[in-house]
Parts: C-alpha cells; structure tokens; sequence
C-alpha cells in the first residue's frame, strides 16, 4: 500500500483563491504564515491618504469638475446679488474672466508643483496655495480692468484676494477629500484582494504541466516554474505602484507561454505591437487578467481551440491596447466580470476619465480596447 496522499482533482479547487491563502499553508515551513490584521494591512501596502495624488491636477476630468464647480458657485452668489436676470448676466459675463483665468493659472501652478508639494508639511501646503489662490485671482481682476482708467482701491483688491484665497482653500480641502473617498480602507483591502487572485485551475495545470515535462524535458519545465514565479512576484508586488506597458506585455507572454505548453497548437497568439507605446504608464498586472479570460472563454470550451491578439498602438498623446480572442460555438462559459470590473476600476483610479475601457463583440470575436494617456 502506498503512502503517498492521493493529489486532489482540479474539479475539487475553488474558482478563485488568494495567493495569500496559497502561501501561507504548511508547505512553506512548520506552522501557517500569521495573520495580518486589517489596520495592518492597510498600513502596510497603501497609505490611506497619498498626498501625491491628492495634488495630481493634471487630468481633464478633475480640471472640468473644478472649473465647473468654481463657476457655479459664483453663479449662485451674483445671482442672490443681482436685481434682475440681465443685471446677473452682466455680472457673470465680466466675473467670469477673472474666474476662469484664477483658477486655470492656480490649477496649472498645482500640476507642476505637485511632487514638490506633496514633500511639504501639510501648513505650508495650505499656506502656499491659498497665496497662490489670492495672487491668481489679483491677476484676474487685473486682466478684466487692464484697459479701465479708474484704478481699484485698496478694499477692492483686498477683496478679490481674499475670495481668491479662499476659493483656493476650498479646492485644496475638495483635493484631500476627493483623495480620501478613492482609497477608504474597505476598497483598497478589496482591490489588493482582487489583483492578488490567480485562478487555482491554473496553478494545477501548471504544476502538473512541470511534473510531466521534468523527466523529458527539465529545461523546459525550469523555463515554465520560472514563468509562474515571475506571475507570482507581480501578484504580490505593492498595489500602489504602476508599471510601463512593456513590463505588462512581457508578463503577459510568460503567462501565455505557460498556456501554450497546455494546450500546444489549439492556443494560436498573434502580437503586433507598438514600440512607441511601450513606456506608457499602467496598473500593475492589468494586461494579465484580459489574457487570461480570453484563454478561458475563448480557447479552453473549443476542441479546436482558439487565437489571442494582443494590439498596440501609439496614436498622438494617447496609447491603445487591444486583446481580441476568438468565440466559437462551443463557448457557453460566462464568468462574474470580477476581472474585467478590476481593471475597469484600477484604470479609473490611476487615470480618471483621460482613460477609456471598451468592450466590444462581433460574430466569432471578443474584443477588450483600452486607450489611456502616452
């Protein structure tokens, strides 16, 4: 009789797992990894508050939002101000340009300053940009009177600066707590959660692909641990962090050549990249999981398999990235969406509304397009 323990059928795994569950199993020493609290947690991979991005002014959508904001409360004070609707009109037609310019000026100071902002103790922060908020609107109202003849006084330019000031103050305290409210520490333990899954039908396969190849083949089997160790490094890398697209794709193939070894010539992948794309910016490990659900629904339920394409391009200031996977017939696999929703939400976090996720379906073709600032 054999004591070797019978090795799990991969019917008996569960659809998704942490790799914080896989390693901290007794396989890695003589008692389980501990386990890390959840204020611990939060402390350790993420910052709840990242003045870095609390000053990254530079997306259009924040600057829209800001803008609009600042002249609709402008809108609502002349309006309690002014005694008619023409008299208001006037009013906002000539406030107007000492708003938009003000803020404009302020928000432009702010993208280029952020990372030296971001070193500064929070006092000077508020100092500085609050000065900057009073000179920006004086430059303003200079600009509205630079052809008047009647000079301001002193209580009218003190004035415009204070309400410059103050416009500024609460853009700053709308910055932090726009910050704040994208990292709250329930979603940001979910989102480490999700990028730190690995679908264990995979790690099987894997590993019985490497024991089958150990005695005929140890050089291929060395390359195909290899390729599961680096997509475990990434896994587990700092959810913070973002990587270049080229990062992305070279982790995409070892994933996909660790695929190619299981289903050999039903797995058929085309590349046609873009080297003037390769060093925009993305979330880590975003590229991996599209790769991985077109393996899934697109090659793994067909006996005949299927193709992966993996496109980019580099179109002016904007970079696009496609994954296209085939769909035959046979495909009747439907998944949660668990990881397209992550991508769709790391992509909002990290470039706002300067970044776009499409998808798109067409007879025997899946498509996956993201287009995303250069």
């Amino acid at each position: 009789m054999s004591d070797k323990k019978s090795m799990p059928d991969e019917s008996d795994w569960p659809d998704s797992i942490s790799l914080t569950q896989i390693l901290g199993q007794d396989t890695l020493g003589d008692s389980p990894a501990p386990a890390v609290s959840g204020s611990a947690a939060e402390n350790t991979v993420l910052p709840l508050f990242d003045p870095q991005r609390a000053f990254d002014v530079c997306h259009v959508g924040l600057v829209l939002r800001a803008v609009l904001g600042v002249q609709g409360l402008l809108a609502l004070g002349l309006a309690l101000a002014a005694r008619d609707l023409a008299q208001w009109a006037e009013w906002m037609a000539s406030a107007t340009v000492v708003t938009m310019s003000a803020v404009l000026l302020w928000l432009l100071v702010v993208c280029g300053a952020r990372r030296i902002l971001a070193a500064w103790a929070e006092h000077w922060q508020w100092l500085a940009l609050m000065a900057l908020g009073a000179v920006s609107a004086l430059l303003g109202w200079g600009l509205l009177n630079i052809a008047s003849i009647e000079p301001s006084t002193r209580f009218r330019l003190a004035s415009v600066g204070l309400a410059g000031a103050t416009m500024a103050a609460l853009l700053l305290t709308w910055l932090k707590l726009r910050e704040r409210a994208q990292r709250p520490a329930a979603a940001l333990a979910q989102l480490v959660e999700l990028q730190s899954r690995i679908r264990p039908h995979f790690l099987f396969n894997t590993l019985n692909s490497a024991i089958a190849l150990v005695r005929h083949d140890p050089a291929k089997a060395e390359d195909l641990l290899e390729d599961l160790s680096e997509l475990f490094r990434v896994a587990l890398a700092d959810a913070s962090t973002s990587v270049t697209l080229a990062e992305e794709i070279e982790l995409a193939r070892r994933y996909l050549h660790i695929e190619q070894t299981r289903f050999g010539e039903r797995l058929r992948i085309r590349w046609d990249l873009d080297p003037q794309a390769n060093l925009a910016r993305v979330p880590p490990l975003i590229l991996q999981p599209l790769v991985e659900n077109a393996v899934r629904h697109g090659v793994e339920p067909n006996e005949g398999g299927g193709a992966i394409e993996v496109r980019t391009r580099k179109r002016g200031a904007e970079v696009e990235i496609c994954v296209l996977n085939s769909v035959g017939l046979a495909a009747k696999t439907s998944g949660h969406g668990l990881a397209l929703r992550n991508v769709r939400q790391r992509l909002r976090l990290m470039h706002d509304v300067s970044a776009r996720f499409e998808l798109g379906s067409a007879p025997g073709r899946f498509t996956v397009r993201i287009v995303l600032p250069s």
